[in-house]
């Protein structure tokens, strides 16, 4: 089950995190189809938001047909994105190196995440999205 972190002072809207760390869990294939999201409730109590913040970005996730919604049984994964690679993949486990020695460097989480997202700017034309 995906558990959300809320960064309040990130500037992205509290669905909208939700929203991307849904979709991001379905790229790494933390979640699948068939798989149960958290209730509202659950997640209200993880995370000290209000109740409507959840169900709007639940209704947005249905909207990209992500979820869908099951009267009585709650929120269920409909389909999965992309092909990222799994946890246990060479490309991740080169990744997460590269990450310790960026920390090690002294680089912080933006300037890591800054460096990585110019490379795959050079790398990924737009229309590669």
């Amino acid at each position: 089950m995906v558990e959300y972190r809320i960064d309040r002072r990130s500037g992205v809207a509290t669905y909208l995190q939700i929203v991307q760390q849904t979709q991001q869990a379905l790229r790494l294939g933390l979640l699948a189809p068939g798989d149960k999201l958290p209730t509202a409730r659950e997640v209200v109590e993880a995370t000290a938001i209000n109740p409507n913040t959840v169900l709007k970005a639940y209704r947005e996730l249905e909207r990209e047909g992500l979820v869908e919604a099951r009267r009585g049984l709650g929120t269920f994964v409909r389909r999965t994105l992309g092909a990222a690679a799994p946890a246990d993949s060479p490309l991740r486990a080169e990744l997460a190196d590269w990450a310790r020695r960026a920390h090690a460097a002294g680089l912080d989480r933006e300037d890591a995440a800054a460096l990585f997202g110019a490379v795959l700017d050079e790398n990924f034309p737009k229309g590669d999205q």
